[in-house]
């Protein structure tokens, strides 16, 4: 979550004038502390409501992967269901009874054998099931030097530059080693080469991703599964291989069923996806399997017994609504196998009618076409030189919509892109308007005289993954 300092301005007032047939009064109260003397509801109602229409339009935000349609009814049960507490499983064993259901169909869905009994759980999202997935992988190894009578205060972890923050996050808060791979030329993702030059006997685990945040590609999670099978059979280290599915986990299984990324390769130990992405879920819901039992050290697991009933648990947070774990099973319930893959069919097609549309545009070169996520990049061709991919996303941004640039990390700092997160309630009809007004904006840039003004670096790059 994002951190806020404690402001000075405590005196300023906050107005809070409604309209007139309501009774509205010039009151006033302080923004940064505890008014003595409540608003009421009407009038708090229309105080935040009133604030908020200056957010962005969330269907609009080509930045995020994050849902932000559902159908009504998922709404209002995600509303019914918000005074649930998904932990406390004894008051609410068919909530309890719901999310084990999840966690069953998502395990099958990512062809878990039967005989090997996976396990897993929901989370507020893949960020906190990355952490428990990385703590599985610590854990284990931990163990395993441990038995060997070696130490264990150097444990490393592989990846590609191109994670998620939240493996980064991982890596600092439990002190393990990152071991990023940078990007080069056109890779832009890691590979099985690099990931096994980096791996030793201190290495927890490598992590592969399924989506990209940066471009929307696949890495090559079968090709480096083998890549570390011959590392196990050359030097006897056998290291894990976890699966960052936050995005593709729920598009891969209905777009490439065929593509092996998931328990059908038996290196693949455990595997993280957001519900609340491509698992068509308001936020924030996520989910995190391990392949068997023996992937997810007991010691991890606390039994719970002060809220009525005995319940194992691994996870970060305690208290949290069970609503959407509810949703996810209504999605699940109300689409089916079909109905995903219409959806994530649909958010494909958009994206490569975009892709395809701006390519054509002339001044644009494309870095992924959205053919594996319904997400794609693209950056200025060379010769232009009077505007940047940030000029662009402000012309964009004027028009409403929110298509985020950035720069690629280490090693590749010197490319600038823009990327377009195509997701359920993007319509044709709304990217052929995109596509029209990018147009204009762009014949706009292009009838420049010379370059536009430029804005401070460190003002340009706002952008996170």
């Amino acid at each position: 979550m994002a951190l806020s300092r404690h402001s000075n301005q405590g005196r300023r007032q906050h107005p809070t004038s409604a309209p007139l047939h309501q009774g509205s009064t010039d009151a006033h109260i302080p923004a940064h502390t505890l008014a003595e003397t409540g608003l009421g509801e009407q009038l708090s109602y229309e105080l935040l409501t009133n604030e908020l229409l200056l957010d962005g339009q969330a269907r609009l935000n080509l930045a995020t992967f994050v849902t932000t349609w559902m159908p009504s009814l998922g709404g209002r049960i995600m509303h019914e269901t918000a005074d649930k507490n998904i932990i406390d499983k004894d008051e609410y064993p068919q909530t309890a009874q719901i999310e084990a259901r999840c966690v069953n169909i998502i395990a099958n869905l990512w062809h878990a054998e039967e005989g090997e009994q996976a396990t897993g759980c929901s989370t507020t999202g893949s960020s906190e099931a990355a952490m428990l997935a990385g703590l599985a992988m610590k854990w284990r190894w931990r163990e395993r030097m441990r038995a060997a009578g070696k130490p264990t205060d150097r444990p490393n972890l592989v990846t590609g530059a191109n994670v998620q923050v939240c493996w980064e996050k991982f890596m600092r808060y439990w002190d393990v080693e990152p071991r990023l791979v940078p990007m080069e030329g056109e890779r832009f993702h890691l590979s099985a080469e690099e990931a096994v030059a980096r791996c030793d006997e201190n290495t927890i685990g490598v992590v592969a991703v399924l989506g990209s945040t940066f471009d929307g590609s696949y890495e090559p999670v079968k090709e480096i599964a083998q890549a570390l099978d011959g590392l196990h059979a050359r030097t006897g280290l056998d290291v894990p291989l976890h699966v960052d599915a936050a995005s593709g986990g729920f598009v891969a299984p209905f777009l490439t069923p065929e593509l092996e990324w998931d328990f059908r390769i038996p290196r693949v130990q455990s595997i993280n996806a957001s519900g609340h992405k491509y698992g068509l879920v308001y936020p924030g819901v996520g989910w995190a399997i391990w392949r068997n039992e023996a992937a997810l050290p007991k010691d991890l697991i606390f039994d719970v017994n002060y809220l009525g009933g005995h319940m194992p648990t691994f996870a970060l947070n305690f208290s949290r609504p069970g609503s959407e774990v509810v949703a996810q099973y209504f999605m699940f319930v109300s689409l089916g196998r079909e109905g995903y893959r219409r959806v994530m069919q649909n958010a494909q097609d958009v994206a490569l009618r975009l892709s395809s549309g701006i390519e054509q545009l002339g001044p644009y070169r494309l870095l992924t076409r959205g053919d594996e996520l319904p997400v794609f990049a693209f950056t200025l061709r060379d010769e232009v030189t009077n505007y940047t991919v940030y000029d662009v996303s402000e012309r964009l941004r004027q028009r409403g919509w929110l298509v985020p640039a950035y720069n690629f990390p280490e090693n590749r700092e010197d490319l600038s892109v823009l990327r377009i997160v195509v997701r359920a309630g993007m319509s044709l009809d709304m990217a052929d308007l995109l596509l029209e007004q990018l147009s204009e904006e762009t014949a706009f840039l292009e009838s420049l005289d010379g370059p536009m003004p430029s804005a401070k670096e460190t003002q340009r790059q706002a952008f996170s993954h």
